[in-house]
């Protein structure tokens, strides 16, 4: 599912790449009780450095 939904964003918005995500309990960061996927377009420039892409939200994982 996460690639047709990848696919279909591409040609409607033509990102240069992709972020995908899931939160698993509440500790992870999880507030509602489903299984759902983020799956977030990302261009270049939208932030100063991409490195580390989804781990950058815990800031010690951050860098590498």
């Amino acid at each position: 599912m996460a690639n047709k939904v990848k696919t279909i964003l591409q040609k409607k918005y033509n990102p240069d790449g992709f972020n995908i995500g899931i939160n698993i309990n509440a500790d992870a960061g999880q507030t509602i009780w489903h299984s759902h996927i983020h799956i977030i377009p990302r261009y270049n420039g939208d932030v100063e450095d991409p490195r580390g892409g989804i781990r950058a939200v815990i800031p010690n994982k951050k860098e590498y």
